[in-house]
């Protein structure tokens, strides 16, 4: 795995240290002698992570990542800020700032590219999901990037896995004046409650005295459920060799004992933002694909889908030898329920004949609307007989019970008619198979409406 490194220092030095090491382990590395430089960099999305030094004239690193994260083009980009400064106070301050990890000089190899490959890994997979969001902003979703820069990382729901109590009190009591704090001390059960609970961050000792740390980190990021949960691991100081695994196996951030809280409740708001900046990425790219093959009025699927799927439906059921039948339903006379009631009673009747159109089949049915007052549904594994039986009951569910329409204070009475088709030979085609399906219905409305034909081939 590679990435873009931007080392931002006004020392050559230690610029070309911190170069010389990245590129040993392949890393692209672009280099800037002071803070403005730096963010026009990453203005211009010219890299992947900032390798950033605090004392820096003009603006020192305090500010320049401040400058990143309040920026919304910029925010995502991670920060690991490089500093002399190696009081707890400094970090908190580093990560209040919006630091996503803090390296001490001298940096260590070991810690130096542990840390770079871990944050790049993650920012790919952050990466991913922004380029695939792009499509909620251009349909109008709102914009996850203001609220990850509003987010402050409270009010979080959080697992602390510590087989020793005293240990695992001294993590609870300072995360408790700003969280939902959980506490397991038996690590057989954790992997089960972590998986059964709602968490937004574990808590795991690497030192537990009846189990292996870091295989329980292991479980957690191989299970589909909890590998999006960060892990904030508590590390004792000889266990360098243990936290480069760690990292290495899906770790996000670590803490060394003795604890400082401070440092404990601002690496936890770190973690916290990034899960519920990721969550709304997920939340608004499924609401991007929900919306691109969906119907906004009645969601059902729309026109678009139905074609390709309805496709791949006849392939499979021709090769297969399976029955598959399709209904074009049509609303009768709905051109005069706009024109007598209004549009938004057209639309009140839309919704309301999709609801009973789902109540009256199976899950494995796909029910479309193509468009105005037309639906299709598509029914596998079902032959022409089964299909006229659902089909007949569905014009009664209809025809039966008048619709509510101008929030339920009238009634109005709706038929529709039904045209089938069935998959019938090898040369079938969704297109035909709809064809002869729009003809029936074309039969069924010159008959008089309110009524189902089934194609006759």
């Amino acid at each position: 795995m590679t990435a873009r490194i931007l080392v931002v220092d006004d020392i050559p030095a230690n610029v070309k240290l911190l170069e010389a090491r990245l590129s040993a382990e392949y890393f692209d590395v672009m280099t800037a002698m002071n803070g403005h430089d730096a963010l026009a960099i990453c203005e211009r999305a010219e890299c992947d992570m900032v390798l950033l030094d605090v004392m820096m004239p003009d603006m020192d690193g305090f500010e320049v990542c401040r400058r990143l994260k309040s920026n919304p083009k910029t925010h995502h980009i991670p920060v690991v800020m490089v500093t002399a400064l190696d009081q707890a106070s400094d970090r908190v301050r580093g990560l209040e700032a919006g630091a996503d990890d803090f390296l001490t000089k001298p940096v260590g190899e070991v810690a130096l590219v542990s840390r770079v490959r871990s944050l790049a890994r993650l920012k790919m997979l952050t990466d991913e999901l922004r380029m695939r969001a792009v499509t909620s902003r251009e349909i109008g979703i709102q914009n996850p990037e203001r609220e990850a820069i509003a987010e402050q990382g409270r009010n979080a729901r959080i697992l602390i896995v510590d087989d020793r109590a005293s240990s695992a009190e001294r993590c609870a009591t300072p995360l408790a004046t700003e969280h939902t704090v959980e506490v397991e001390t038996n690590p057989n059960e954790a992997l089960f409650r972590i998986a059964e609970g709602n968490y937004e961050l574990i808590i795991m000792s690497l030192g537990l005295q009846q189990h292996d740390g870091l295989r329980l980190c292991s479980q957690i990021r191989s299970l589909e459920r909890t590998r999006q949960i960060p892990i904030l691991a508590i590390a004792d100081g000889d266990n360098n060799a243990r936290l480069v695994r760690g990292l290495e196996i899906g770790i996000n951030d670590y803490l060394m004992r003795p604890i400082d809280k401070n440092e404990l409740l601002a690496r936890a708001r770190t973690q916290i933002r990034k899960k519920r900046y990721t969550d709304r990425l997920r939340d608004n790219v499924q609401t991007s694909i929900e919306a691109a093959v969906t119907d906004g009025l009645t969601g059902l699927y729309n026109r678009r889908y139905m074609e390709t799927h309805l496709g791949t439906l006849v392939e499979q059921a021709a090769q297969r030898g399976k029955p598959l039948t399709t209904l074009v339903l049509d609303i009768d006379y709905f051109k005069s329920v706009n024109d007598t009631h209004g549009h938004d009673a057209g639309d009140d009747v839309l919704r309301e004949f999709a609801l009973r159109i789902r109540k009256s089949i199976r899950n494995i049915d796909l029910a479309c609307r193509l468009g105005g007052e037309e639906f299709v549904i598509v029914m596998p594994d079902t032959d022409m007989t089964v299909a006229a039986t659902v089909a007949e009951r569905l014009r009664r569910r209809i025809a039966g019970e008048p619709f509510p329409i101008q929030q339920g204070t009238k009634l109005l009475n709706v038929t529709l008619s039904i045209g089938i088709a069935a998959l019938t030979n090898p040369d079938d085609t969704a297109a035909t198979i709809l064809k002869r399906a729009d003809l029936a219905l074309y039969r069924a409305k010159r008959d008089g409406r309110n009524r189902v034909v089934a194609d006759a081939a």
